[in-house]
């Protein structure tokens, strides 16, 4: 087990989690000053919501792929898809919570997807981890 890369994993989600949060807060605030200070309240603001939902749940994946490419991690294929799944699924339900001025996702479900995006992280495959039949390795560093 590669303790180090659920420290990377760890560290990547977090603080990809911190810029789409903090990316959500500034644009939802936004979105309410574009609604109070227009005339016509049907539509106000809803475009800026849509574009930082948007933006939100395109940004995480790209960000997770990004930072544990940063720390040299291949195999991130699982992190990206589960992680941005999840942030899909845990910022859309915690929308209103985020919406409302002074608002935030609460801590305990930022913690639980830290963790879930950690322990995802940790299960990546390297090509160069491969071993053969005895457990030793056969990737670059085996031969």
């Amino acid at each position: 087990m590669r303790y180090v890369r659920f420290v990377k994993g760890a560290v990547t989600v977090a603080v990809s989690t911190a810029a789409c949060h903090s990316l959500m807060y500034a644009g939802f605030a936004g979105a309410r000053e574009s609604a109070a200070t227009s005339e016509d309240d049907t539509w106000a603001g809803a475009f800026e919501f849509l574009l930082t939902t948007a933006a939100s749940w395109a940004l995480m994946p790209l960000l997770l792929w990004a930072g544990m490419l940063v720390t040299r991690e291949s195999g991130n294929t699982l992190l990206v898809l589960v992680g941005g799944s999840a942030w899909v699924m845990l910022s859309g339900y915690f929308t209103d919570d985020i919406d409302r001025a002074g608002g935030h996702i609460p801590v305990p479900a930022l913690a639980a997807y830290v963790l879930l995006g950690t322990a995802v992280a940790g299960v990546g495959h390297r090509p160069d981890d491969a071993q053969d039949q005895e457990g030793r390795p056969t990737g670059p560093q085996g031969r």
